[in-house]
């Protein structure tokens, strides 16, 4: 198997500054107070610390759930969903190349935001994350609506790019 493009240190640093915001947009849109949203147990994570069964091929991230339990602990009802947003740098590397009008922050400012949708959407019970494929598909197209919706007042260099890229997913434009 070939070897996956990573992200270089400098672009790692525009994706966790670029996350942080996002996670700020969404947290802002969805009205969530610091500890609600500190409550989602979520991470964020690049290839570099992704487990072989987290790299995909095409999508530019996804979310895989795992069970949680605290430590220490036996008790079934301290068991809890725990969701890992697993960005795909050679997808979106390759993206990039490919159009170069598309800018890595912008680019990442989508994913993330969208990644995050779903993370909450699942942990509010608004999606079954085992949902059937068409099920699955609507959702996307709910999912990008929200994202477009949440992302398209913010003042970014290359934002609109971005934004044109991901109409034929929008339901709503």
């Amino acid at each position: 198997m070939n070897k996956l493009e990573k992200f270089s240190s400098d672009q790692i640093r525009i994706v966790s500054n670029t996350a942080a915001v996002a996670e700020d947009l969404v947290n802002n849109f969805y009205k969530m107070s610091q500890s609600q949203w500190f409550g989602r147990r979520y991470d964020i994570k690049t290839l570099a610390d992704l487990k072989s069964n987290e790299i995909i091929h095409g999508p530019f991230a996804q979310v895989v759930r795992y069970e949680g339990k605290k430590r220490d602990t036996t008790l079934g009802s301290s068991v809890y969903d725990f969701y890992k947003i697993c960005i795909q740098d050679h997808s979106v590397l390759s993206v990039l190349s490919q159009y170069p009008e598309i800018k890595l922050s912008p680019f990442i400012l989508y994913i993330v935001a969208h990644e995050l949708i779903h993370v909450l959407r699942f942990c509010k019970f608004f999606q079954n994350f085992d949902a059937s494929s068409n099920e699955k598909m609507e959702e996307e197209g709910r999912v990008h609506a929200q994202t477009r919706k949440i992302i398209e007042t913010v003042n970014l260099q290359g934002l609109e790019s971005v934004l044109n890229f991901y109409k034929r997913w929008d339901k709503s434009f």
